[in-house]
């Protein structure tokens, strides 16, 4: 198996009840790539995967699939196979022929389809389990099924539509180690769709951040995250404290931001100028308790400590009521909380950008689903 890069140019798609979810977009995944197009539900990313797919056609633009234009193709010509989170296994077939069952659809003899099965149920693990009933399986064990089953047909673009989303934590986690190590193997092109920063963060190559039918931002995980391009990825994209404010003054790659807390130094990767409207991010995991010389102050007060395992997370209250984050390693107990009267960060860890929509909070999400 070999991958192929997707291509979309100028992609944009509207329903037949004249609702937009997606506008024009360009973007191209690279052959052999784990990508991930992460955002909120309604964002418009499962779309953006159907249209792949052939599910849906676009209303204007163009999907390419190792340089072939994919218009007039339905999704059984097509090189990809999709992945939903509903499995759709077959319950009273062995993994063998759920396996297989794709291979029997193209006239493969049963010899061969079988002992493709197997080879693909060896490389996820499962070869020891082709007889049984995917009901006698473990949630983790059947998504590997699935996998296997969409490698059957030797697609060139494997899409994943949240297939953990079903699944615990721990085993959400364990998969994801799987599923990274499933691609590399193959060498497969994987286009996956998830609203889980954690999830996206720890499997990919590169990242999509989208918002409201439009891509925000594509990079390396790592540049996303330590260098978004606007609010709404800064705020989607792992935890951050943020300080609305205005910019004072300007100097090389960086500018003094006033707010409601004080004047704050920090990076300004977008050029704004003074005057110009601006939030101010900041990561918990920079925040430190014991400010050093040069870094930026904010007096707090401490309000409670969460315990997450090797970190804690300590919630903090600003003199006007913001509430602040700041993550640390777990000292077992070492630092007292309760006599922090300050946080501490460095005009390094935060970033200006234009003011502009945020990500709901995840309480907030919540709500609207």
């Amino acid at each position: 198996m070999h991958g192929k890069d997707i291509r979309l140019e100028a992609v944009g798609i509207t329903y037949p009840n004249g609702f937009r979810a997606v506008e024009p977009t360009d973007l191209e995944i690279r052959a052999g790539e784990f990508f991930s197009i992460l955002g909120p539900s309604g964002c418009g990313k499962t779309t953006i995967l159907r249209t792949i797919s052939g599910f849906v056609n676009p209303s204007e633009g163009r999907v390419l699939i190792g340089g072939e234009d994919m218009a007039g193709r339905n999704p059984d010509q097509r090189p990809t196979a999709l992945i939903f989170q509903n499995l759709a296994l077959f319950p009273l077939m062995s993994v063998r022929d759920n396996v297989a069952f794709g291979l029997e659809a193209r006239g493969v003899s049963r010899r061969e389809r079988h002992a493709r099965a197997e080879e693909l149920l060896d490389l996820v693990a499962l070869g020891d389990q082709a007889a049984k009933k995917p009901t006698e399986l473990s949630g983790g064990q059947r998504q590997r099924v699935a996998i296997a089953r969409a490698l059957a047909v030797e697609p060139s673009v494997l899409l994943l539509d949240e297939p953990l989303s079903a699944l615990d934590l721990k085993l959400r986690q364990h998969m994801r180690a799987e599923l990274r190590a499933i691609q590399e193997k193959t060498g497969v092109t994987f286009l996956y769709i998830t609203h889980d920063q954690s999830e996206a963060l720890a499997m990919s190559d590169r990242i999509a951040v989208m918002n409201k039918g439009r891509i925000e931002q594509v990079g390396p995980c790592d540049e996303v995250y330590s260098d978004p391009r606007t609010a709404f990825a800064a705020s989607f994209v792992g935890e951050v404290n943020m300080f609305p404010g205005t910019i004072k003054s300007v100097i090389p790659d960086m500018a003094l931001v006033e707010t409601a807390l004080g004047t704050f130094t920090a990076r300004n990767p977008r050029g704004l100028k003074v005057g110009d409207a601006t939030y101010l991010f900041v990561r918990p995991e920079t925040m430190r308790p014991a400010p050093q010389p040069g870094d930026n102050i904010v007096p707090v007060r401490f309000e409670r400590r969460d315990l997450e395992g090797a970190f804690v997370t300590l919630h903090m209250r600003a003199e006007n009521g913001m509430e602040l984050a700041a993550q640390l390693s777990n000292d077992g107990g070492a630092l007292n909380p309760a006599a922090i009267t300050q946080l501490g960060f460095t005009p390094e860890a935060a970033i200006a950008l234009p003011e502009g929509q945020l990500a709901r909070t995840g309480r907030e999400e919540m709500a609207a689903q």
